[in-house]
């Protein structure tokens, strides 16, 4: 088990309980009463500590070494899934995954980031920054599900695209670009889920969609907390005030409408339950996909047009906008 640094009172009392343990193996000594007392010792430090998380804590549960990917998702939640590879264009890109999934009788096509589980499988894997034949192949995949009649589900976890020079030249930015048009126009249900991390046009690039979800502890942001202060104070340092200022949270997205909902994770975060998160994941994926089946394909593409049509405030004073060219005007007769 893996404990972040603000989990070092659970990792201590964890310890404790380690020991005793060892103790009750020993058979010697009664000690039933003291391990119940730990445990429910470290399930309220535990609600006590997930109750009032801070941003940059988020930020770190997101990227829990233990937090599941896409592939555990996907092997939890389809009776049989069928992964299909390359963009057909240059080569398949290993930190982007698809597919056809079947989810309780239901086909779906299913395509996320993945990171990779160990340090080997994360290098082949490009800790999940895809390249521009990954958003292709993304791509490819929609228009695939498009023809077929099947419902998108794409599972957000990324620190962004990759930002390589051999990734520019093939057209990254284009890639992503041509993923967002075609997206708005799918005549397909699409729904998104942020998983993890959800850093600037990597996740964007797959995440544009009829009804967009977070999981509880998981950030969605136009740039990481450290990239934001190194480019602010010109220093990691300040990462923390990064994460506050940037409201990146999935309370933040929802209260500033840049989201449909936040999936609860089990307490501790998704890697303490993964089979439970799982479960939930695919209740609220078979539940959403269920409403949006109900309306045309009319209806949903002017909806989703409508949705990130809307998204931003803005305020238009016409009397004050009109007192303030007249003002402008009789000071330069003056002037004259």
């Amino acid at each position: 088990m893996v404990f972040l640094e603000f989990e070092k009172p659970l990792e201590e009392l964890y310890e404790q309980l380690d020991k005793i343990r060892e103790v009750e193996k020993g058979g010697v000594v009664d000690v039933s009463t003291t391990i119940k007392e730990l445990e429910n010792k470290i399930r309220n430090t535990r609600k006590d500590i997930y109750s009032n998380l801070t941003g940059w804590q988020r930020v770190l549960l997101s990227r829990h070494p233990e937090r599941p990917y896409t592939l555990y998702y996907i092997e939890q939640m389809c009776r049989k899934f069928i992964e299909l590879h390359g963009d057909r264009n240059f080569k398949d890109d290993k930190a982007i995954v698809g597919g056809i999934g079947n989810i309780d009788g239901q086909t779906m096509v299913i395509i996320g980031h993945q990171k990779g589980v160990n340090t080997k499988m994360r290098q082949y894997r490009n800790f999940g920054m895809a390249n521009p034949e990954g958003y292709r192949k993304a791509l490819r995949l929609m228009k695939m599900a498009e023809r077929f009649n099947l419902p998108v589900v794409t599972l957000i976890d990324t620190m962004g695209a990759y930002p390589g020079i051999e990734a520019e030249e093939r057209g990254q930015a284009e890639a992503i670009a041509r993923n967002l048009f075609e997206m708005a126009k799918l005549k397909v249900p699409v729904v998104c889920i942020v998983i993890g991390e959800g850093a600037s046009g990597g996740a964007i690039g797959i995440g544009l969609g009829d009804r967009v979800y977070m999981l509880e502890n998981t950030w969605y942001s136009v740039i990481s907390p450290e990239s934001c202060s190194s480019i602010l104070w010109r220093s990691w340092d300040y990462k923390e005030q990064a994460a506050e200022a940037l409201k990146l949270t999935a309370e933040d997205m929802m209260s500033m409408g840049l989201v449909d909902g936040i999936i609860k994770e089990p307490l501790g975060g998704a890697h303490s339950a993964p089979e439970e998160m799982a479960k939930t994941l695919k209740k609220h994926i078979k539940k959403t996909v269920a409403e949006l089946k109900e309306l045309s394909n009319e209806e949903r593409i002017a909806q989703r047009i409508d949705k990130y049509a809307n998204m931003g405030e803005f305020d238009y004073y016409e009397e004050e906008v009109a007192e303030e060219t007249d003002k402008k005007d009789k000071s330069k007769k003056k002037k004259k």
